[in-house]
């Protein structure tokens, strides 16, 4: 399971490797455009498709697995090493396979999401500022609308009656005793 593990973790590497690679440039996939398809078809010059930059689910599973499998040929007969007459090298195979084209989507949403910062990176720092900026407008109001409620509440106070006498003038205490209940 550790061998797996460690092929999965350099599969990925290499996944993220082959992506930046064709980000920089895709002249092996023009080259194989030019020999398989006719003029007309071939793609135009400021395409930058490669076999797994900028290429649909599908396409780029068939170029990474293959991409393996003719690894995995080259090593079953130059070496003494057996990928496909064993379980452990089938499990590596298939483990490779998955981590190169997991690496391979963890490359491209990182670089579109650096493009995606440095595009935005005007319009954040705007917005940081606004937000700054209404965040003290807001305290201010705060600030100012805790001190009038204080001084509004401190006026109303001083010009009403005592909540202990009534009309007469009476306490509480004195109208019980009137009642006889005191």
């Amino acid at each position: 399971m550790g061998l797996e593990l460690v092929i999965f973790i350099v599969a990925i590497l290499f996944g993220i490797f082959l992506y930046w690679r064709e980000s920089n440039g895709n002249g092996a996939y023009r080259a194989l455009n030019k020999i398989v398809n006719s003029k007309e078809l071939q793609m135009s010059l400021d395409n930058p498709k490669g076999f797994v930059y900028k290429q649909a689910f599908i396409p780029r599973l068939i170029f990474v697995v293959t991409l393996v499998l003719i690894a995995a040929l080259i090593v079953e007969f130059l070496t003494p090493i057996t990928v496909f007459s064993s379980y452990n090298g089938i499990s590596a195979f298939s483990s490779f396979a998955a981590g190169t084209l997991l690496g391979t989507y963890l490359a491209s949403f990182v670089l579109k999401s650096s493009e995606v910062i440095e595009e935005k990176s005007h319009s954040v720092s705007e917005l940081v500022d606004d937000a700054v900026e209404k965040g003290k407008d807001l305290i201010d109001d705060l600030k100012n609308r805790d001190y009038k409620v204080v001084e509004v509440a401190k006026d109303e106070i001083k010009t009403r009656p005592s909540k202990d006498l009534d009309s007469d003038g009476k306490s509480a205490r004195e109208r019980l005793k009137d009642k006889g209940l005191m």
